[in-house]
């Protein structure tokens, strides 16, 4: 077999992977004594390389030829590394393992998966670039804060992989896979949210937390921002963050839409834009008048796995009301079941939604209908900065309150296009 410029272009990736690679070991082993550097930019671009050639040996049908070159590598490296004179620290185990990345990178590219390659050796440049950054984000970290990535790793890796997907369940409402997955989504809002919280929230103060904690509990975040308010002297920052928190969930709902049922993206988008325009607009002149100051603590471990067991059922008996709904009553029905499980939940009502067929109900009602929900949720939010934070929470009720009007006026002139 002719080798061809398809195979040049393979072993060429191969050495761009070992270069990539070793300019980064290189740069952060400079300082070591001579002698005591096995793998730099030099070595690991020649490992890339003949790891790319056992790779195209082994396309070409040689495997055997492959698995010498494979092995002459890890020989020659093990052997460098075993014989380091002059080193009296315990050495690290990242360059050895870089290594051992590039020469499977360079395998892979010389297999025919250039594409593969030149991404994972990116990503493992930018793991080894980022070593200062990942030591001091695990030092802010805590035990529960292990703990919360455990429960997500379970609920998005150990769950959803083994799930059937298929209509099961009363009246075929039920996709385990699909069920499942809404988890992995919700939650994971929750865990980015919670984890941007932790890193950001206290350097940044109250109106951060109430930006970030919005993403993933503006109800949550919202009782912890008007309890606090409620107890100072005076009002500070706390009615812009409760703004923010509360305007996040005009963003949060297109983006679970456009996953979840993107046919109703174009209505709602429209709907929801003037009070996302008002809200975000009331927080930062909230923002203008507001003193900074340090944020509360984020309102407890947003991942646990009871809680997403429990949503987790709540989709699956709203799945089966809307399919009753939809054979029993049409789309008004189904219009009016949303807006009564959006008023205990939005995100429900998006994931019911979701699991419709697509002519049961339009998307205009739809929209109208998930709208209806975010005004009910938003009015929740109000009553609790109301009861809370008393005549301190004025500001942000104010604020909360323009944008339900808004969407109101909104919801009212789509229901004349019906």
């Amino acid at each position: 077999m002719t080798l061809g410029w398809g195979d040049a272009l393979a072993a060429g990736t191969a050495i761009a992977c070992g270069l990539l690679i070793g300019i980064e070991r290189g740069f952060d082993l400079r300082d070591l004594k001579p002698g005591t550097r096995v793998a730099g930019v030099r070595t690991l671009t020649l490992v890339g390389l003949v790891s790319g050639l056992a790779g195209l040996t082994a396309h070409l049908g040689q495997g055997l030829a492959a698995g010498a070159l494979i092995a002459g590598v890890a020989a020659v490296l093990a052997i460098g590394y075993a014989h380091r004179p002059g080193l009296t620290e315990r050495p690290d185990a990242t360059t050895p393992m870089a290594a051992v990345a590039t020469a499977a990178l360079g395998f892979m590219a010389g297999f025919g998966e250039p594409g593969f390659a030149i991404a994972g050796a990116t990503i493992v440049t930018l793991l080894l670039a980022l070593k200062s950054e990942l030591h001091r984000f695990l030092q802010k970290l805590d035990e529960e804060d292990v703990k919360a990535l455990a429960r997500y790793a379970v609920i998005a890796g150990a769950v959803l992989p083994f799930l059937p997907s298929g209509h099961f369940g009363p009246l075929g409402a039920w996709n385990p896979q699909r069920l499942w997955l809404v988890v992995v989504l919700v939650t994971g809002f929750s865990f980015l949210g919670y984890v941007a919280n932790r890193i950001f929230g206290e350097r940044h103060g109250t109106v951060a937390t109430g930006l970030i904690g919005g993403a993933y509990s503006s109800t949550a975040v919202t009782l912890a921002l008007a309890e606090r308010l409620g107890s100072e002297q005076e009002a500070s920052a706390e009615p812009a963050a409760i703004a923010f928190a509360t305007a996040v969930m005009y963003l949060r709902i297109p983006i679970l839409i456009a996953i979840l049922a993107t046919r109703v993206l174009p209505p709602i988008s429209i709907l929801l834009l003037p009070a996302v325009i008002v809200a975000w607009g009331a927080g930062f002149w909230l923002y203008r008048k507001a003193p900074k100051k340090q944020g509360p603590a984020p309102p407890g471990n947003p991942i646990a796995l009871l809680p997403a067991l429990g949503f987790v059922a709540f989709v699956a008996v709203a799945a089966i009301a809307a399919k009753w709904a939809e054979g029993r009553f049409g789309q008004s029905g189904i219009a009016v079941l949303l807006l009564i499980i959006g008023s205990m939940d939005v995100d429900v009502a998006i994931v019911t939604l979701g699991s419709l067929a697509p002519e049961a109900i339009s998307p205009l009602l739809a929209a109208m209908a998930i709208s209806g929900t975010a005004i009910v949720n938003m009015a929740v939010k109000i009553g609790i900065t109301l009861v809370y934070a008393g005549g301190k929470g004025l500001s942000a009720a104010a604020a909360m309150a323009s944008s339900v009007l808004v969407l109101g006026i909104m919801i009212a002139l789509a229901w004349t296009r019906l």
